[in-house]
């Protein structure tokens, strides 16, 4: 192993997408990053479905060529048996320039990425685990660090700024800051295992639409099929804790194989497959800490929140926190913004992104629930899951229109997912449509439009202009990253 410095301008915890991207924008800035990963990679990581948002990263990180070269499954959108229902989400009618986005093996991915931040100056030191972090007055300043893999050796590293991007682990949020609750709305468990030879798009599917993602309900829950490059599938259940407790007594691959049975768009894709992997299970990985930065530190990625699967919002909202991190800090070095600024900057763009998703999917769980079951637990956000003046924010970040809203928590909640679930359901009614599509070149413009910013509201990266400014300020990426203050003609 190369020798870990004694001191770096900045220090990051974690080679995972959050910690790999934010690293890798630093260090194009010219600043000296230091990034120590626990792991060796590459090393297996659940997670393989992106966004189309993600190409945006990759065009930022100058990775978009290796990623597009490395073959992984290209995604052109969803196809959806929800509950009674049935319809596509066609990236190429509702994302305007990003028409697809891809199915990675993470292995492979979150590897590339990180090779790709030691090609670009990271200092990347890989088996290497953090096993203190030092304070001066709540500044975290140093972390004591040991070898985990290929040695025995201990050190000490200074740095001016901490980016914990350590995944579930939250080193921060876990070890020192106490502040990590998990969501009341989103008790969920996940059981998934691996697939060879399975069907690449639903049967009853018009057209090509291999590479999508397919998503199909039971009443205990609901199901993905994620098509991979090496001809493998990842099949996946998503079910409430209490409904799975209630299953228990069944072994774990007797759950997951009746799961399957019992959700026909799935059952038909695996028919001519093989299970070629043990069954794992996730739980309570859905949580949130109090706050996502503090004096000289930010927390990225899965270490400051997770929500849930049902959107593929994870590596989105790991690499969107670390372009908020990396123009953050960029301008503090700079002198361009104080460091409260900035601070403040990053929480509240961090916590509307995440919020905007709660929204979203606590809705989408909501819509024509008529039963006590998985989708009647899942959409009832409470107090402890989010403030009702954040509900409301995020909320009206997403619908326009809406300026008159009650202060109760339950007020809030049961009327943000009634104007939510008719907006989303508005928006899949036009995406179902096709002849409402094709009735004319002008309508289907119109059309498109609108639902490209419905769901750019959602997954886009709104503080990326002085419309989405946030307390008066927002990211630029040219002529160099950092913020920016709106100026009085842009407001």
């Amino acid at each position: 192993m190369s020798i870990i410095p004694n001191s770096t301008q900045i220090l990051v915890i974690g080679g995972g997408p959050a910690g790999s991207t934010a690293a890798t924008l630093l260090a194009r800035q010219g600043f000296n990053v230091t990034l120590l990963e626990r792991d060796v990679f590459p090393r297996y990581h659940i997670g393989e479905s992106l966004l189309p948002s993600a190409l945006q990263i990759f065009d930022l990180l100058g990775v978009r060529e290796k990623i597009e070269a490395q073959g992984f499954q290209r995604k052109p959108g969803v196809y959806l048996q929800w509950r009674s229902e049935q319809w596509t989400l066609n990236f190429g009618e509702i994302n305007g320039n990003d028409t697809y986005t891809f199915q990675v093996d993470r292995a492979q991915f979150d590897h590339l990425l990180l090779e790709h931040a030691k090609s670009e100056g990271v200092q990347v030191f890989e088996g290497v685990e953090v096993r203190n972090i030092s304070f001066i007055n709540d500044r975290p300043t140093s972390v004591t660090w040991g070898q985990k893999v290929g040695g025995d050796e201990t050190g000490k590293i200074s740095f001016d700024f901490l980016l914990d991007a350590s995944g579930r682990a939250g080193i921060m949020s876990n070890r020192y800051l106490h502040n990590r609750r998990e969501h009341n709305a989103f008790q969920n468990i996940a059981i998934w295992g691996y697939w060879k030879d399975a069907k690449r798009q639903p049967a009853n599917f018009e057209g090509d639409f291999e590479g999508a993602l397919t998503m199909g309900t039971i009443p205990e829950g609901w199901l993905w099929a994620i098509p991979l490059a090496n001809g493998k599938t990842s099949v996946g259940v998503v079910m409430h804790k209490s409904l799975y407790k209630e299953k228990r007594p069944t072994s774990i691959p007797d759950i997951y194989s009746e799961a399957i049975a019992n959700c026909p768009v799935i059952a038909e894709m695996v028919a001519s497959g093989e299970l070629v992997s043990k069954v794992q299970v996730e739980q309570d990985y859905s949580y949130t800490a109090d706050n996502f930065s503090g004096p000289g530190y930010y927390l990225l990625g899965d270490a400051a929140c997770f929500l849930d699967p049902l959107l593929s919002s994870g590596v989105h909202l790991a690499t969107y926190s670390a372009l908020l991190a990396a123009a953050s800090i960029s301008s503090i070095l700079r002198g361009e913004v104080d460091q409260e600024q900035a601070a403040t900057f990053f929480e509240k763009s961090y916590r509307q992104a995440y919020l905007r998703f709660m929204v979203f999917v606590a809705s989408f769980y909501d819509k024509n629930h008529t039963t006590k079951n998985f989708f009647s637990e899942a959409e009832k956000l409470t107090c402890h899951d989010v403030k009702a003046s954040d509900l409301k924010q995020a909320f009206l970040n997403l619908v326009s229109g809406k300026e008159d809203l009650d202060d109760a928590q339950d007020a809030i909640s049961g009327l943000v997912l009634k104007e939510m679930s008719q907006k989303l359901e508005e928006n899949l009614r036009l995406r179902k449509d096709k002849h409402l599509l094709a009735t004319s070149r002008e309508q289907n413009e119109k059309i498109t439009e609108k639902n490209g910013q419905f769901f750019e509201a959602i997954e886009g990266f709104f503080s990326l202009s002085a419309a989405g400014a946030v307390d008066g300020l927002y990211v630029v990426t040219e002529p160099k990253l950092g913020l920016v203050q709106v100026s009085v003609t842009a407001q």
